[in-house]
């Protein structure tokens, strides 16, 4: 009888915390090996999500577009609302808004944006060939990703989303933080 109680201590005992999958020893914290796992997940899927969404909008007509070029496409149909490239900046998170208004240029050149100087604004919303690659790629991200999804997982993924949204603020306060250093 001893030794079955010692037994289910040892089967209840919490299993000990392996290394975590990291890109940068270095940098792991004693406070906080999660974080580093964290960060090395974020690149990870931040690459993976960038050759998906360039490869999604290759196989919807538009095959020489950059992540900023789907980016910024995309939120010009958001909502059906004409966009400055300060308010697409803010909401991407672009510090550069060279890279943004780069991407404009190639956007409205390829035909799938339009430009309108408005006083001194320009304003931008997708052209009707813009309109259609966004429904094409809905199309192809419907067939090939959420066709695979395992639906089971949304409220995981709903807040993942707050996570990453949380994180976000955590790394431009410390980016703040160590541009007065």
């Amino acid at each position: 009888m001893k030794d079955a109680r010692a037994h289910a201590k040892v089967a209840v005992k919490p299993k000990a915390r392996t290394r975590g999958i990291v890109s940068s020893s270095h940098l792991v914290s004693p406070r906080s090996v999660e974080l580093s796992e964290f960060e090395f997940g974020m690149i990870v899927a931040w690459n993976a999500f960038s050759r998906w969404a360039m490869r999604c909008m290759a196989a919807a007509g538009c095959p020489d577009l950059t992540i900023t070029d789907v980016l910024v496409l995309h939120h010009l149909n958001h909502r059906e609302r004409n966009k400055k490239l300060a308010d697409i900046c803010f909401v991407l998170n672009y510090e550069d808004t060279h890279v943004v208004a780069y991407s404009l240029k190639k956007l409205v050149a390829a035909g799938l944006v339009q430009a309108e100087k408005v006083g001194k604004e320009v304003i931008y919303r997708p052209s009707p060939a813009g309109e259609t690659a966004v429904r094409q790629y809905r199309e192809v991200r419907e067939a090939c990703l959420i066709a695979n999804l395992d639906t089971e997982r949304n409220a995981d993924i709903g807040e993942m989303a707050r996570l990453l949204r949380t994180m976000s603020g955590l790394y431009d306060q410390a980016a703040r933080a160590a541009t007065s250093l």
